[in-house]
């Protein structure tokens, strides 16, 4: 068990250091020689864990991914949840906003950016089915088209928060981004039942952390996730803040 927890310790330290290394070099310019030295980790300790500058440019990628959150009862609240905990990590998780940056850095060339978003749309894909399932999307939503807009949107507006202000008004930005969204997709009734709060990212990524639900890659992730203790789930008609029908 000891020699599990350190590899999964030396692993994350190693995805600090690229993630750092990729963020202030860019990915074409950061070498591997420069990934060890910031991590302090032998070649061989690296290379166990990574094969090659790509897999570890995906091992940052999935790090934006590489959360679980308290389930609701509300498929489209989960979703909402995922984008304003995404939007939280991004202004205060270092390792997250290099794995947005690296899937964004045009000047990649040489890497394939489409896992990034590839996952990231299919986590989409996979809320918003359930969300229809369970009857919360309005007749027409096509989930497939929905989530790569919705990934497109975020993209957008999470790139002109970073110019605008160094992503100081992320929240409040994706917060408006979901009043435009939701009301083209959600049946009303549940639409009227959504906390799209700006406190709520912040409430919910604290929740998942209370439950230790918030693993890194390769510490479990997906596991433990049984149902959250009622004083920390929300439920409609119970939630800190509510947002009726937004736009």
């Amino acid at each position: 068990m000891a020699r599990q927890e350190r590899a999964i310790r030396t692993r994350r330290t190693i995805l600090e250091a690229a993630a750092a290394v990729f963020d202030e070099r860019g990915y074409t310019s950061a070498t591997i020689g420069e990934i060890l030295d910031r991590a302090g980790v032998t070649k061989g300790a690296l290379y166990f864990h990574f094969g090659s500058k790509e897999e570890l440019a995906v091992g940052v990628f999935e790090e934006q991914l590489a959360i679980a959150l308290p389930p609701q009862s509300s498929k489209l609240q989960e979703l909402v949840d995922s984008g304003l905990v995404l939007a939280r990590r991004l202004r205060s998780e270092p390792l997250v906003r290099a794995s947005v940056g690296l899937a964004l850095d045009q000047g990649a060339m040489d890497l394939d950016r489409t896992p990034a978003f590839r996952m990231w749309i299919d986590q989409n894909v996979q809320m918003l089915a359930e969300a229809k399932a369970q009857g919360e999307l309005l007749p027409h939503v096509d989930v497939a088209e929905t989530a790569e807009l919705l990934v497109g949107s975020f993209s957008g507006v999470q790139l002109l928060s970073q110019l605008r202000c160094q992503r100081q008004d992320l929240e409040r930005r994706v917060v408006v981004m979901f009043e435009h969204f939701l009301p083209g997709i959600a049946v009303p009734a549940v639409l009227a039942r959504l906390d799209i709060s700006v406190e709520r990212g912040e409430w919910v990524l604290a929740q998942g952390r209370v439950q230790g639900r918030v693993p890194g890659r390769g510490q479990g992730q997906g596991q433990g996730q049984g149902q959250v203790p009622e004083q920390g789930r929300v439920q409609e008609g119970a939630v800190p803040t509510q947002v009726s029908s937004g736009a």
